[in-house]
């Protein structure tokens, strides 16, 4: 590689995150030149944030020569994907291993919408203050300078597991379910903030199963209007009644009110009501960004849809993925039936890939989502909503209050997956885990080091950072308390998903 290597800085759509990640931003630029020059390279920056799709076009489709991406905070996947795709200039996403600013959360989106449309990219990541002092990552990036790319190994990925009888027959029976009546997402708005990883269509969904019928958000302020005051008093008794602890008016949070709350209440109602129309399986909601400035966060809602403690509940959860990611939604409805026909309980959890670290001899995920996880995770009484605690969402980034959905998940084995495009064809990746219970002092020092006002998940998914960081393709996954492998597994066999077995199972 002779020419010169561009770096750019991929960017939300918002104007404040992309602010307030400027210092970490423009530091880790700084440490990636530094590191290229080591190496004997020369580099030029691209000119500011590319915080919409057509500066992608306008910056990035021109330059021919290599490319990397510098990835320090959330930052929208078209915002890579639209200036690169149908190019072959060596491309690589570099991304600090940070739960405060978690790059690496963007990196595993983009990458993921890379791979959706068949743009080649390499990965590289470090947590080193002194980029250049990390042997392993000066290797990898000699490397990619040198061939443009970085290749990983595959020890911990498999694409067969054994099945046994049982669950043999429980998957073909929910398999038969799929059959007999195709599962119906109903979709809230489309993916949110450009994650173009998420969303299969009808094309690919009919194959496996499922269909889709999409509701523009505004229908929830339509439809809210007609709410009656009495399922908002009832829906409020509820909640309270049921245990959920809010953080009303503290400080920071003087606005996040009793009736922030009522007005997510409302939001939910007519969601369920919405569902009930249309007779839907499942819901991907497109979270809060079309609605930003109208409405409160759709946390709360979501949090009590996968619940089955929930207001005006038939007993069941509704799966619902936030971010109206179908990446998550389809693994979600997928392990909901098979825990059912197995005995356990129905809910599953959806969450962020945000951070990870060592503690006591194995590596642990932060898992940590600002929407749907379920009441389950943190009490593991499905008659409940103890452990459930509503603190208002950032100001910085919702002008609207309203509360989260958050709690400590309780230990216990977990079966975890994600549905994703490869090769123009729909995979599935399933793996097995457990829910670690921290040490309070760790558990707090990892959660404030992350967000502390959203639902926390200390997970050992059985594979370590680099087989995540190098293969997985979401920054998204989908939990479930119980073993369900072999079952999950068999299912989307049966469903035609190709697998793809992450870890030693």
């Amino acid at each position: 590689m002779t020419q010169k290597i561009a770096l750019f800085w991929p960017g939300d759509g918002r104007p404040k995150p992309n602010e307030l990640a400027l210092p970490s931003i423009e530091a880790a630029t700084v440490q990636m030149e530094k590191a290229l020059k080591k190496l004997g390279r020369n580099s030029y920056r691209v000119e500011g944030f590319l915080a919409k799709p057509h500066h992608a076009i306008e910056k990035l489709g021109p330059i021919d020569d290599p490319l990397i991406g510098v990835c320090v905070h959330w930052f929208y996947g078209p915002h890579t994907t639209d200036g690169v795709v149908g190019k072959d200039n060596p491309l690589l996403l570099a991304s600090n291993f940070s739960g405060e600013w978690p790059g690496l959360v963007g990196l595993l989106n983009t990458g993921a919408c890379l791979e959706t449309v068949g743009r080649k990219h390499s990965r590289i990541w470090t947590d080193a203050e002194d980029w250049t002092g990390d042997d392993t990552f000066m290797e990898r990036l000699d490397a990619w300078c040198s061939s443009g790319q970085i290749h990983y190994g595959e020890d911990d990925i498999s694409y067969h597991a054994p099945i046994s009888a049982e669950a043999a027959a429980r998957a073909s029976e929910v398999a038969r379910q799929f059959r007999d009546r195709r599962a119906l997402i109903m979709m809230l708005g489309d993916t949110s903030m450009g994650m173009i990883n998420g969303y299969f269509g009808p094309r690919l969904l009919n194959k496996h199963g499922f269909t889709e019928h999409k509701v523009d958000q505004a229908w929830i302020i339509d439809r809210g209007k007609g709410i009656d005051d009495k399922r908002l008093d009832a829906a409020l008794a509820f909640v309270k009644d049921k245990g959920v602890t809010f953080h009303w008016g503290e400080p920071g949070a003087e606005d996040f009110d009793e009736s922030a709350t009522r007005e997510q209440l409302r939001d939910y109602l007519s969601v369920i009501d919405l569902a009930a129309e249309f007779k839907a399986d499942c819901i991907g909601w497109q979270y809060q960004l079309g609605l930003l400035p109208l409405r409160p966060p759709s946390d709360f809602s979501e949090g009590l849809l996968n619940s089955t403690c929930r207001p005006e509940s038939d007993g069941d959860t509704i799966a619902c993925a936030t971010e109206a990611d179908q990446g998550n939604v389809l693994p979600m409805e997928m392990l909901k039936r098979l825990l059912k026909q197995k005995g356990l309980h129905q809910a599953v959890m959806f969450h962020d890939v945000r951070w990870g670290a060592e503690h006591q001899g194995r590596f642990l995920w932060v898992l940590l989502n600002s929407g749907s996880a379920g009441a389950y995770a943190f009490n593991h009484d499905p008659d409940t909503l103890q452990g459930v605690h509503s603190f208002r969402q950032s100001r910085e980034y919702f002008p609207v209050p309203g509360g989260t959905f958050a709690g400590e998940s309780l230990p216990g084995d977990v079966t975890w997956a994600r549905a994703y495009i490869k090769d123009d064809a729909l995979w599935m990746d399933v793996g097995r885990g457990e829910v670690v219970q921290l040490p309070e002092e760790t558990r707090e020092q990892w959660w404030q080091g992350t967000t502390r006002e959203w639902p926390f998940m200390a997970t050992d998914l059985g594979i370590g950072r680099d087989t995540l960081m190098a293969h997985y393709l979401s920054n998204h996954v989908a939990v479930a308390y119980g073993d369900v492998f072999e079952d999950m597994v068999a299912l989307s066999q049966e469903l035609g998903f190709k697998v793809r077995i992450l870890g030693s199972s």
